[in-house]
């Protein structure tokens, strides 16, 4: 699979099998984070594997699933992810773009899953303190964010924008979610004013 093949595929996953993510798929897909690029080479970044089946219930009760179609979108026991990746900030570092830094390195963890044939969704909607709390988090360290995952249970289609963002669910169980155009986000050599 090329680069773009993959970057088109890539679609958040919110139902997933019950099979379980070997561990060295998950640490393959913190060492592609490894080699995101970031500000002044900082690499402010470090991660947490969840694994263990007996974590997994309460990392999943600290994190906001599908808002457009909250309840209705979280997944259903025998449905939720296997495994997590919590990425984390190192504030010691003190880097000069982390925001950008971790978003770059858990861009390469989600494209990485693709190719190992595994669904994501990577989730910004998190109770921190409380998620900090079961991880035994030290001061110093700040999540950014959680990467669930696990082997695929659903498709997911990318639609054309039609004058709204929010993503939807049909009778297959099958999400869609509408992207822009390139026409609507491309502009050449200068900003150009849309009619």
């Amino acid at each position: 699979m090329d680069v773009f093949e993959a970057i088109k595929k890539r679609r958040t996953i919110r139902r997933f099998k019950p099979d379980q993510v070997p561990l060295p798929v998950l640490q393959k897909l913190v060492e592609a984070a490894r080699f995101a690029p970031s500000g002044g080479n900082l690499q402010p970044w470090e991660f947490i594997i969840v694994n263990d089946p007996g974590l997994l219930p309460d990392i999943f009760a600290t994190l906001a699933w599908a808002g457009y179609i909250a309840p209705a979108g979280n997944p259903p026991e025998g449905k939720r992810p296997t495994a997590y990746i919590v990425a984390l900030q190192n504030t010691a570092i003190n880097p000069r773009t982390p925001v950008a830094d971790l978003a770059a390195a858990i861009e390469n963890i989600l494209l990485q899953a693709v190719e190992e044939g595994l669904g994501t969704c990577w989730i910004g909607s998190v109770r921190r303190e409380k998620l900090a709390e079961i991880l035994s988090l030290p001061e110093g360290y700040v999540i950014d964010s959680v990467v669930a995952l696990g082997y695929p249970d659903e498709k997911a289609v990318i639609e054309p924008y039609q004058g709204s963002v929010k993503y939807w669910r049909d009778e297959d169980g099958v999400f869609h979610v509408p992207k822009r155009s390139l026409a609507e986000i491309v502009h050449y050599n200068r900003f150009q004013k849309r009619g």
